[in-house]
């Protein structure tokens, strides 16, 4: 969960989680290993097999879903500030603040155009530099 929540925040991804990822995929391949000893090389490499299988089924679903996500965005617009017709509003809207060189906080573009903070927080950084501030 950190590893996602990293990607998603675009953020580095800790060590420690790096390395708890590695040593979980490390002991059961082992356990899994020790289990099919009993059966020979067949039985000892048959759920070794099937965990990387397995791990690769995922990461190849993690990458369909990321490129679902980036074109999603880049056809919506959102990652352009430029055509992004939610900040023409917020300019409309905060007009009397922006004349007064005020600029609105992150939680007022929130409350009052009513969305989430990553876009809201696009919107302040447009407005600022709208204004110069």
């Amino acid at each position: 969960m950190v590893l996602l929540d990293s990607a998603r925040r675009k953020a580095a991804i800790p060590a420690l989680a790096r390395w708890l990822l590695g040593l979980g995929i490390a002991t059961t391949l082992a356990a899994n290993v020790a289990h099919g000893m009993g059966h020979g090389l067949i039985g000892a490499a048959w759920p070794h097999g099937r965990q990387w299988l397995w791990s690769g089924r995922i990461e190849l679903l993690m990458v369909l879903i990321r490129g679902a996500q980036v074109s999603a965005d880049r056809s919506s617009g959102i990652g352009d500030s430029q055509e992004d017709p939610v900040q023409e509003q917020a300019v409309q809207m905060f007009a009397d603040e922006l004349a007064a060189e005020r600029l609105p906080s992150v939680r007022a573009i929130r409350a009052r155009v009513h969305v989430g903070q990553p876009r809201a927080q696009r919107i302040h950084g447009y407005l600022a530099a709208l204004n110069g501030m």
